[in-house]
């Protein structure tokens, strides 16, 4: 059974998130490359998880009358 992945870890830059091991960032047992695997609270911030969960704010920003609209027309 895989570990419960945590949303938002104290220190994740100490370990390796690419899979179910968590290795320390210097120690490296899978060899899922030569670096670690970051956090997702690394990348986009503590608030992550919320980006997939479709609030209608986020969801009036990417609908594809905004995105058409920000574009500009395509010329033959």
């Amino acid at each position: 059974m895989a570990k419960k992945f945590p949303s938002n870890p104290p220190h994740p830059e100490r370990l390796c998130w690419g899979c179910d091991l968590y290795c320390p960032a210097t120690d490296l047992r899978c060899g899922n490359g030569s670096d670690r695997t970051p956090h997702p609270s690394e990348l986009w911030g503590e608030d992550w998880q919320a980006m997939d969960s479709g609030t209608p704010a986020e969801n009036a920003a990417s609908s594809p009358e905004d995105a058409g609209a920000a574009r500009p027309a395509a010329t033959p």
